[in-house]
């Protein structure tokens, strides 16, 4: 996720340092930490289904939310970039865990 946010402020030359990164970052960590709590994570980690869906979709949708409330902007394209981007991250590996031999 970090890997999003700072890709993201330097495509955007987002300036700001170690707060502007901060001020981006902060709203996904909590949706993300939000998601693991709520899809009980620790009973299947690496679990595409729910696990995996479960965390991707708290993040993106309650780090938006938090985004509205903080007074930062999540224009729609940034929405869909941000559904594309951590899935892919936060999906991904998980899609290639289960292709490895006995780790599914």
């Amino acid at each position: 996720m970090l890997l999003f946010v700072v890709i993201g402020r330097a495509n955007h030359h987002a300036g700001g340092g170690l707060a502007g990164l901060w001020d981006t970052f902060w709203p996904f960590a909590a949706g993300t930490a939000i998601g693991l709590l709520a899809t009980r994570f620790w009973r299947r980690p690496a679990a595409l289904a729910p696990t995996g869906v479960g965390v991707w979709l708290c993040t993106v949708a309650i780090g938006m939310t938090l985004r509205v409330i903080a007074g930062q902007g999540t224009a729609f394209a940034f929405i869909l970039v941000a559904l594309a981007f951590l899935g892919l991250l936060q999906l991904g590996w998980r899609v290639v865990w289960q292709r490895v031999p006995g780790t599914a």
